[in-house]
């Protein structure tokens, strides 16, 4: 069928996803949503017409006040567009033409893993597809030597530990197993169990994969279970894989400018930066969806302290990440989203001070870019 006439009204564009997902949820109140009113009400309660009977976490439903805080941040604004950014993301104001802030972002779940299994699958229900399974699922993939999705964790340096992270966030559900997210890792061993062991040349590799498959084809006439066909494919990706992801890993042919670009933390393997240089590496080879995890972002007690280490280690890789695919004219056909699962409360967590505060979840309204 040809679908609704006149639909879609634009030609569509994007091949790709590049969605730099900041684990922990950020404080737009401090990065994004320039707040005037809010400096003027500083250390007052928050009023009853603000809240409206909005559910709070066990963490401060407790606190016997409510004190607004604003920003100890400056704000300013950046390029054309005029679009206000925080003192702390420099070079996201940079790209401040290139991007849209959307400010709109709701959820109704209140806690983190809730939400980010939302912010992720659609629903705050386990066991659904992802949303990189999903693209897989729908458009294929554009690359014969690498998975559809892939996935790359670095941990923040503003927060040690942070909200952990489950391989179901990156699951593909109900549908056919070879459209799950694939995580990469830093070190000698990016994808675990890749490498021969010791003493098997390619070879016998090859000569094994053989006589696996046909003893699979069997088990598939055999049953029809579409997963058997599908570890078939599986095991014939992971063997061309055994090629593509050590020339995907060797950053040798980076000139100094893009390091430079990407900042020092890129030379570093599984750092932000490095995943940012490796996610437009994923996207030249065909990746259709690339997925970084940044942790750390859970900023509940010492704020201003701890997110300027976060804003650190992303701010100007997720804005030479955007140079990048413009220089090499990939951004038009690539959708970048920067984000995290909710926002984070007008109001203080703790103890108010004009140097420290923290901030709670606040999932009702908080701010993106793409």
């Amino acid at each position: 069928t040809g679908g609704l006439p006149g639909l879609p009204h634009l030609a569509p564009k994007a091949k790709r996803v590049i969605f730099l997902f900041q684990s922990g949820a950020p404080s737009h109140i401090d990065l994004f949503d320039y707040k005037p009113r809010l400096t003027e009400a500083h250390g007052t309660e928050l009023p009853d017409s603000v809240r409206q009977g909005q559910r709070i976490t066990e963490m401060t439903q407790k606190q016997k006040s409510f004190p607004c805080a604003s920003s100890i941040f400056r704000f300013k604004q950046h390029g054309e567009c005029g679009a206000w950014l925080s003192e702390v993301l420099p070079h996201t104001g940079s790209i401040a033409d290139d991007i849209a802030i959307i400010r709109s972002v709701n959820t109704e779940a209140i806690n983190h893993d809730p939400a980010i299994t939302f912010i992720n699958t659609g629903t705050q229900q386990l066991g659904k597809p992802s949303m990189g399974s999903w693209l897989s699922y729908g458009l294929g993939s554009e690359s014969h030597d690498l998975p559809a999705y892939i996935v790359l964790i670095s941990q923040g340096t503003g927060l040690a530990g942070g909200q952990p992270l489950f391989s179901r966030l990156w699951s593909s559900g109900f549908l056919p197993s070879s459209h799950q997210g694939v995580r990469f890792r830093s070190g000698n061993d990016p994808v675990l169990y890749l490498s021969d062991p010791p003493g098997l040349d390619r070879n016998s590799r090859r000569t094994m994969l053989d006589g696996l498959a046909k003893l699979n084809e069997l088990k598939a006439k055999s049953f029809g279970d579409p997963e058997t066909r599908t570890r078939i494919a599986q095991y014939e990706m992971a063997f061309r894989m055994q090629s593509s992801v050590p020339e995907l890993m060797d950053l040798a042919d980076e000139s100094d400018n893009v390091f430079d670009l990407y900042g020092p933390a890129s030379r570093n393997p599984g750092t932000y930066a490095a995943n940012c240089l490796l996610a437009r590496r994923l996207a030249e080879r065909g990746v259709r969806f690339i997925q970084l995890f940044h942790r750390g972002w859970d900023q509940h007690g010492n704020l201003p302290q701890q997110i300027r280490g976060q804003c650190n280690d992303v701010d100007q890789a997720s804005a030479a990440l955007i140079q990048d695919l413009k220089l090499r004219g990939m951004l038009d056909e690539t959708l970048v989203v920067w984000g995290g699962e909710f926002g984070r409360t007008v109001y203080a967590q703790g103890k108010l001070s004009r140097e420290k505060y923290g901030r709670d979840h606040h999932g009702r309204c908080f701010s993106i870019w793409m």
